[in-house]
């Protein structure tokens, strides 16, 4: 398999010089399938193609015509163009059959031009396969996704609605006032992580041994994503389970890190990978899923709607106005419910107290 990946690497930063040569030479465009029609030259240059599923090559194609469409994208709005740039040994990590060449066989995976490989069955197969896709992690493991199209049979609809607070403190805090605490999984294996990477530094570099020390770095912050994903699978299903309204923050992640000296406290966090699961398993599951601006939540009162300026570090809501009190977060989740649900027009609030 490394060397398959090896052969698609190569194909890869092949097809990308020839889209920069012949637009700085030739001033010429090449399309995703001018770029097909090389493939056979490609092939009588480098041998090694032909021991490549011939889909598997055409899918490369396809994944750098990808690159140079959200390369024009992020252009037109106005973004950071990051341009497609030549893959390293350790900067391309998987390939894909995106129709035909693979199929599963009880624990063996049969992959064309490869043979059968024995794989470890997280979950059983649903529905029809539709790709398979083979990437190499950071720690030398092969993992394969196989991706499926599965009939989705809608949850039993709800009543209840819920407003979502994410925080540090807390991990979330929900408007009916349960708390979520915050596992801290990076804080929890910082100091693993630092005695594996002083190890790193000290190998030689190419030496088998900083290999060896490399993978064990690589193999920690491995433990520390997957502890990450499984907590919010496990959050964000059991409040699909339990609610038909969901109201959460529109959180612009990227722009609250950049600067900040809580950025390694909110990535550990993980609130957009929470987000993201419970986008796709509220659609599974037929629930309504409102984002909110989140301007001004902390600051306004949940029950009179009186705005008052708080530092980060006051942590209780006391209204000068109605005297109502509550935590500060559980108040923003009072607020969020009630801002998601006018923007869900969804069941009608019981009024205020």
């Amino acid at each position: 398999m490394q060397k398959q990946l090896d052969g698609c690497r190569w194909l890869y930063n092949e097809l990308l010089e020839q889209r920069i040569l012949s637009h700085e030479e030739l001033d010429v465009s090449l399309s995703k399938y001018h770029q097909l029609m090389f493939l056979p030259e490609l092939k009588r240059e480098n041998p090694d193609l032909d021991q490549i599923h011939s889909q598997v090559l055409q899918n490369i194609v396809d994944r750098l015509d990808k690159a140079f469409q959200s390369l024009f994208r992020r252009l037109k709005a106005g973004e950071k163009p990051g341009f497609p740039r030549f893959r390293g040994f350790h900067r391309y990590n998987s390939f894909c059959y995106p129709q035909s060449g693979f199929s599963v066989v009880d624990t063996r995976l049969k992959l064309s031009k490869i043979g059968s490989v024995r794989i470890k069955m997280h979950r059983q197969i649903e529905g029809k396969i539709k790709t398979c896709t083979l990437r190499k992690n950071a720690s030398g493991d092969w993992d394969v996704s196989l991706s499926c199209e599965v009939e989705i049979e809608p949850s039993a609809p709800k009543q209840e609605a819920i407003g979502i607070d994410v925080g540090l403190e807390h991990f979330a805090v929900l408007s009916n006032g349960q708390e979520i605490p915050n596992p801290r999984f990076f804080r929890k294996g910082e100091k693993a992580l630092a005695i594996a990477q002083r190890r790193l530094a000290k190998a030689e570099k190419g030496s088998k041994e900083r290999q060896k020390k490399g993978k064990a770095a690589a193999k920690i912050h491995e433990k520390i994503r997957n502890q990450r994903k499984d907590f919010c699978h496990k959050e964000s299903k059991k409040i699909i389970d339990q609610y038909q309204y969901i109201c959460v923050e529109d959180l612009n992640i990227k722009k609250m890190v950049e600067g900040s000296h809580l950025a390694k406290s909110i990535t550990d966090a993980s609130w957009n990978q929470f987000r993201q699961f419970l986008t796709y398993k509220a659609a599974e599951a037929g629930r309504k899923l409102g984002l909110v601006n989140p301007a001004y939540t902390t600051q306004d009162c949940s029950q009179c709607k009186y705005r008052e300026a708080k530092k980060l570090s006051e942590r209780e809501h006391s209204c000068s106005q109605c005297g109502y009190k509550a935590t500060r977060d559980l108040n923003a989740a009072q607020n969020i419910l009630a801002l998601g649900l006018d923007g869900l027009e969804a069941i009608p609030r019981s009024p205020r107290l």
